[in-house]
C-alpha cells in the first residue's frame, strides 16, 4: 500500500475515536482538521525516513521463467 496522501485519512480515524458524539459540529470539525494535519505530518515523516534494507527475499510466479532472489540495494517507500 502506498502511504502518500493517507495522512488525512489517518487523522479522520483518530478524530473519530476521540470526539464525543454530543460535541458541537464546529468543534468536531476543528478537531478533525487538526488531526488531519497531524496525520499528514506522521505519514510524511515515515515516507521521508523509511529505508528498505537490501536482502529482502522476492519471487515471481506464473511463468516457467519465474525466479527467486533478493533485493540488491536499499530503497525508499512511496
Amino acid at each position: 500500500m502506498a502511504l502518500k496522501d493517507t495522512g488525512p485519512d489517518l487523522g479522520d480515524k483518530i478524530a473519530a475515536l476521540i470526539t464525543s458524539g454530543s460535541a458541537p459540529p464546529e468543534q468536531v470539525q476543528r478537531i478533525k482538521l487538526q488531526w488531519e494535519a497531524i496525520g499528514s505530518v506522521i505519514v510524511n515523516h515515515f515516507i521521508d525516513n523509511l529505508e528498505i534494507k537490501a536482502g529482502i527475499p522476492v519471487s515471481t510466479t506464473g511463468s516457467p521463467s519465474a525466479q527467486t532472489g533478493s533485493t540488491t540495494g536499499t530503497g525508499k517507500t512511496a
